[in-house]
């Protein structure tokens, strides 16, 4: 009789149970960051559509993934809706993004001039930003395994940050201008690219940093 009145009871506790981690991985930070991750393919979709409709979806995409990689960071500090689950995922739904867009942007390269007289352009701080964001989240999964010292060595610093607003904007200015039917200004697509650039370099500037980091604690 006793072990038929617990069954209720401890279906109850394991529904609650439930509840709570469904509410902890679901929360709106990280329905935000899952949007930016389904948002990835069409993207890509959107790329490859003629004319000046697909440029418009393409940019107001990458656009939109952008504000929402800061709202989510935003939220999840001020609503204190942090979570291990968005932490790990926030990340990768940003190198995916970024990585989808700058692989786009160097097999469909902008219809330039200059793109066909330099194909290596858009190329070459592609690798380095992919290279370099390959390399730091196998860093970061390394000092995570190692201890909280190392952890704080590889902790996003305000290089870091800037890298992704020069970033962000670089690639925005890039999808927008691609088209070459809106006739946009020169100077608005070397702004692109010169962003793009000053990104990389701050990709390689903060790597050094974030490596020298890592070597102090390793010293001690």
């Amino acid at each position: 009789m006793v072990a038929e009145m617990n069954v209720p009871k401890n279906e109850h506790t394991s529904n609650s149970m439930l509840a709570g981690v469904n509410s902890k991985l679901l929360t709106l930070p990280t329905i935000l960051t899952l949007g930016r991750v389904a948002a990835v393919p069409l993207l890509v979709a959107a790329f490859y559509m003629d004319g000046w409709r697909g440029t418009v979806v393409t940019t107001s995409i990458f656009t939109i993934a952008a504000v929402t990689d800061w709202l989510d960071g935003y939220i999840a500090r001020k609503m204190k809706m942090k979570s291990t689950f968005g932490a790990f995922l926030d990340p990768v739904a940003d190198k995916l993004m970024v990585s989808a867009t700058l692989v786009l942007l160097c097999t469909r390269p902008l219809e330039v001039a200059v793109f066909r007289q330099l194909p290596w352009l858009l190329i070459i701080p592609s690798i380095t930003i992919i290279g370099r964001e390959i390399t730091m989240s196998a860093l970061r999964e390394w000092a995570a395994s190692q201890g909280s010292k190392l952890l704080e060595a590889v902790a996003v610093n305000n290089l870091g940050k800037w890298k992704t607003a020069t970033q962000m904007a670089a690639l925005i200015i890039l999808l927008a201008t691609r088209d070459s039917s809106y006739g946009g200004p020169i100077i608005l697509v070397g702004s692109g690219v010169v962003l793009l650039y000053i990104s990389a370099g701050l990709a390689l500037w903060s790597f050094v940093v974030y490596m020298k980091e890592i070597w102090k604690v390793l010293r001690r």
